[in-house]
């Protein structure tokens, strides 16, 4: 293997990667179609109507003894009943915090809508926010259910009618914490469903007090599902975004996966109930997730029916309230911005939903942590791009001046090499033989300009999935005309830098001997400007810089080599 051919072999790799991102995506679960970023105004008063709904079932029959058993779910969606007349239609409660502003209906006490404040959709229109739940139309949908539910139907479920005090809610200012209660009662059984929003935190408690006032014994479980719209659609290499993973996943306790809703969901699921674990619907940059008491085992369901709505849903076990008692039951839904240091206030496995796949996230994690480190102490995401690229740069100088070292001199015996190659043109045979007894005089091993390279791979496109699923980096603005660092640079410039310095690098390095790998090497530059001219700015600026530097290293390797070339023959 020709040494001169090592920019093949990282061409090679390259598409190697994107193949393996199509892989990784074309057989996952296929995204969404509709954003759940939506420019639609917020509801009014009265909430849209839901087109399906899952009604979840308890193992037990009616009639059946209570025990402590995690009951089955039936997430299967049926058609949601109209409010009965001894109820008002169905209200929504309006909640404002600092960085959320959401909307809860009377009905089962459905999260139905959920704007980010702090997350505009666009850069150019920050009044227009990110909106995870959704409830305003069949291709949009996207709500949080949850209740009690037991065998006799003297529990709250999702179709159950709340009283609530006020229909909006604001976190004044100088409070931490703001709480929504809902109330509902039957047959002496009173239930208080609150939910309970935090000052700067994208978590929402939910609480169940259940006040036992029958006779007879209570018993009931609680459950949460997540409900939204899926359709697949088609993905663009133009479009970073439509690569990133939409869709369901999950946490089992000791290991997180995505959801195949293609598949049956017999084998990706627990068949038991397991402790510690979550439902999530996630996306790019943003995700919600239903996280269950992590010490109580819950037993989750999936169901999925194509062209419509997906139900992941999770049912705790059975609980008992003696008459005359009070019990409390209690969750946590965490609806926003997969920004680490929030994730880990709810549980640090939650940080899995900043997807990197499977084989990338132990190289991600502390490649982001470098990053956040960096950016702490220089306040500004694209130096601390440039510097983690050069400190990343440094930890592989060792590797790389391996592989410099034998492309400068492969380069030195550039006029040897093309004087083998035309003496021995019609007899590849012997051509070999002499490049290779050429090596061997001048002690050089092919292999060792491309195995340092190689090595260094899954760490770039490790990198590579840090900068586009980081939401840190999100309309974060560099300088000058780079105002947001997770969308394309307006005026192509750094793409033409990048370009640049490629025809750069390609210059610097020994010419293949075979003249269509030569025009091939000079066409890849152009190919990569186009390529990545739609790319975030993020993205082409550590590509600049990793080649601006890989240019820098090579010319001083160049140079020594040069100096003791001169020695030698001296």
């Amino acid at each position: 293997m020709d040494n001169q051919r090592v920019f093949i072999w990282v061409g090679v790799a390259v598409v190697a990667y994107m193949n393996y991102a199509a892989y990784e995506h074309d057989y996952g679960p296929p995204p969404l179609l509709a954003s759940t970023e939506q420019t639609a105004p917020a509801p009014s008063s009265v909430a849209a109507p839901s087109q399906t709904q899952r009604v979840p079932l308890p193992a037990t029959s009616p009639g059946a003894a209570p025990d402590s058993t995690v009951p089955a779910v039936d997430p299967l969606p049926q058609t949601r009943p109209g409010p009965a007349t001894e109820h008002e239609p169905a209200q929504l409660i309006h909640v404002r915090t600092d960085v959320l502003d959401m909307d809860i209906s009377t009905q089962g006490g459905e999260v139905d809508r959920a704007d980010l404040l702090a997350y505009p959709q666009k850069k150019e229109s920050p009044n227009v926010k990110v909106r995870l739940f959704d409830n305003s139309s069949p291709l949009t949908r996207f709500v949080f259910e949850s209740g009690l539910s037991n065998s006799n139907g003297m529990a709250p479920d999702h179709n159950a009618y709340f009283k609530a005090s006020a229909t909006s809610y604001v976190l004044a200012d100088g409070k931490d914490d703001l709480e929504i209660p809902l109330t509902w009662s039957e047959s002496g059984i009173s239930v208080t469903k609150t939910f309970v929003v935090h000052r700067g935190h994208y978590t929402v408690d939910v609480r169940y007090a259940v006040q036992n006032n029958a006779a007879t014994v209570w018993s009931g479980f609680e459950y949460g599902t997540l409900v939204r719209h899926y359709e697949p659609v088609s993905r663009t290499m133009w479009n970073p975004e439509t690569y990133a993973y939409r869709g369901p996943a999950f946490y089992d306790g000791t290991k997180y996966a995505r959801i195949d809703v293609s598949k049956p969901v017999a084998g990706q699921l627990p068949t038991e109930p397991v402790s510690g674990a979550w439902a999530a619907a996630i996306q790019h940059h943003f995700a919600a997730v239903y996280v269950p008491d992590a010490a109580t085992p819950f037993r989750y369901s999936f169901d999925y029916k194509p062209g419509g709505d997906y139900a992941f849903a999770a049912a705790g076990p059975v609980v008992t309230v003696a008459s005359g008692s009070t019990g409390v039951l209690h969750s946590t839904l965490y609806v926003g911005p997969k920004l680490k240091t929030e994730l880990e206030r709810v549980t640090p496995t939650l940080t899995y939903t900043n997807d990197h796949g499977k084989f990338l996230t132990p190289l991600a994690k502390p490649l982001f942590w470098a990053l956040s480190f960096v950016h702490s102490l220089v306040g500004n995401w694209g130096v601390a791009i440039i510097l983690v690229t050069l400190l990343i740069k440094l930890l592989f100088y060792k590797l790389a001046e391996t592989s410099g070292r034998s492309m400068a001199r492969m380069r030195n015996l550039q006029p040897r090499m093309k004087d083998i190659q035309e003496r021995y043109k019609d007899n590849r045979e012997e051509l070999g033989k002499q490049m290779m007894e050429l090596y061997k005089r001048e002690k050089i091993n092919p292999v060792a300009g491309c195995l340092p390279m190689l090595v260094q791979i899954p760490v770039f496109i490790a990198f590579y999935w840090v900068l586009l699923e980081s939401v840190e980096m999100r309309h974060a603005p560099f300088l000058l005309w780079i105002q947001d660092l997770s969308s394309k640079d307006p005026y192509f410039i750094l793409p033409a830098i990048m370009g640049a310095t490629m025809f750069m690098q390609f210059k610097m390095n020994p010419a293949p001997p075979d003249p269509m790998q030569a025009k091939i090497f000079a066409f890849m530059p152009l190919v990569m400007t186009a390529t990545m001219s739609f790319f975030p700015a993020g993205l082409v600026l550590y590509w600049i810089t990793n080649t601006g530097l890989s240019i820098l290293q090579q010319w001083h390797i160049n140079k020594i080599v040069a100096l003791e070339g001169k020695k030698a023959r001296a």
